[in-house]
């Protein structure tokens, strides 16, 4: 009697972190359904392209993937091309007319369902559009399979966002902010950690957002602290963190809790009272700089990162020279800069004073040609200091040397370290002397 051949699946998420965690419950579920996966795009019978569609460069980057992986129903043994998440909850009407080549769109509620939405394929022709109510919440009892690396994980702690600044999408593809109940994210916690994982990373899009829906309102230091109390767990690091949601109790639990990295990502968006009056954000520019300040003298060894956009609708030359300074003096360790993407559907799509693409790309070149001074000046400050140093493998450029990242480089986005003497092991957390640095990595050698 012949064994059925299983059928293998291809798997490519773009974006965000809080999007990887979806895909890897889709390769959850389609592993529980007997589905081979593979990273090898020729050798799958289905590929599914989870996508962004958060600003302009996210969307082409999609399409164009799409398009690619389109290919392989030609030159590959590919019967299904997939695509699902925020794209085609955004764009199904225009995508299913625009994109034949795609057998099944579904948007951001509906992937939990994909093995059962793949075997209804089976019984129907033509193109399949599951793209309905985005306001699902996962839970630790679904299937994930972990596509980081065993040491690492992503803990998405809530969905959507309730927040509506006038550029973003988000709650629209989303829904309003949903948090996940803290027992089920211990118990999430715990099963990573028993497979492996040494470092949580909590992610929401604004996780100081969390618990304030729920019954009884837990907090994000409730929840932290449950964390670090699961044996196994070394370090939690917090993504996402809104400036105004930053209390001074969190700054206390960052600064006594071991366990908790010493590193903050707040996304800012900008200095300028009138742009973050137009981009629908709360704070001011004297609030924000008072909490980086808080923040340094509470916790002088922290790492903080934010992010920041330029040439939003208004934004004048007087408003960019106040972000500058402002990124020259707040010595940001690590910064991502966007150019604003005008959205269709959102408010400030609609503002005047619309900024000009030329003019853009200037003051993004500025803002990082300033930040790149500021993080050179930063990791110097580092050399001869002892750092705590995640091992991540072997460099891409040599063999000879390790390459790992520090308790202050969240992973994919940060720089990494390079790792001249000693010995370690894939995911072993060891102590480097800093030797020596350049813009965003470090160089260090193993002491312990």
């Amino acid at each position: 009697m012949h064994e059925t051949k299983k059928e293998k699946v291809s798997l490519v998420s773009l974006g965000c972190p809080k999007n990887l965690v979806d895909a890897e419950v889709m390769l959850g579920y389609l592993a529980r359904e007997a589905y081979e996966i593979t990273t090898d795009e020729k050798e799958a019978d289905i590929i599914i392209v989870n996508t962004c569609s958060f600003i302009k460069d996210a969307k082409q980057e999609s399409i164009d993937t799409i398009l690619d992986l389109a290919d392989r129903k030609h030159d590959g043994r590919c019967r299904l091309l997939i695509v699902t998440g925020c794209l085609p909850q955004r764009y199904q009407e225009e995508l299913c007319q625009e994109l034949p080549e795609v057998d099944i769109f579904i948007g951001t509620g509906d992937y939990p369902r994909i093995a059962e939405i793949i075997a209804e394929k089976r019984q129907t022709d033509g193109q399949l559009r599951y793209t309905g109510d985005p306001n699902y919440l996962y839970s630790d009892d679904l299937p994930r399979l972990n596509s980081s690396p065993a040491y690492s994980a992503y803990l998405k702690i809530a969905e959507g966002c309730s927040n509506c600044c006038s550029y973003c999408v988000i709650p629209s593809l989303r829904g309003a902010f949903r948090s996940r109940p803290l027992a089920k994210l211990l118990e999430e916690a715990r099963g990573l950690v028993a497979g492996g994982v040494k470092e949580l990373n909590l992610i929401a899009q604004d996780i100081t957002g969390y618990g304030r829906d729920l019954a009884g309102h837990p907090s994000l230091e409730e929840l932290i602290s449950g964390l670090a109390a699961i044996d196994g767990v070394r370090w939690i690091r917090l993504l996402y963190a809104y400036p105004d949601g930053i209390t001074d109790s969190l700054i206390d639990l960052i600064k006594r809790e071991e366990k908790l990295c010493k590193y903050l990502d707040i996304p800012l968006q900008h200095i300028a009272d009138p742009i973050l009056q137009k981009m629908g954000r709360r704070g001011s520019e004297a609030e924000i700089r008072s909490l980086i300040a808080k923040l340094r003298q509470e916790v002088p060894q922290i790492a903080l990162r934010t992010s920041l956009i330029v040439g939003f609708p208004g934004e004048t030359e007087e408003d960019f020279k106040k972000l500058l300074q402002f990124v020259e003096e707040a010595q940001f360790d690590r910064l991502g800069v966007f150019c604003y993407s005008r959205e269709e559907g959102t408010s400030a799509a609609a503002m005047p004073e619309q900024v000009s693409e030329r003019l853009k790309r200037e003051r993004y070149k500025k803002l990082m040609k300033a930040q790149a001074r500021v993080s050179f000046k930063r990791n110097r400050l580092l050399v001869d200091t002892l750092e705590q140093v995640i091992v991540e493998g072997y460099s891409e450029e040599t063999e000879l040397l390790l390459r790992g990242r520090s308790i202050k480089q969240a992973p994919d986005i940060d720089g990494m370290v390079y790792i001249t003497s000693g010995t370690a092991q894939v995911g072993d957390i060891v102590t480097l002397r800093i030797t020596d640095s350049s813009d965003y990595d470090l160089i260090g050698e193993i002491v312990s």
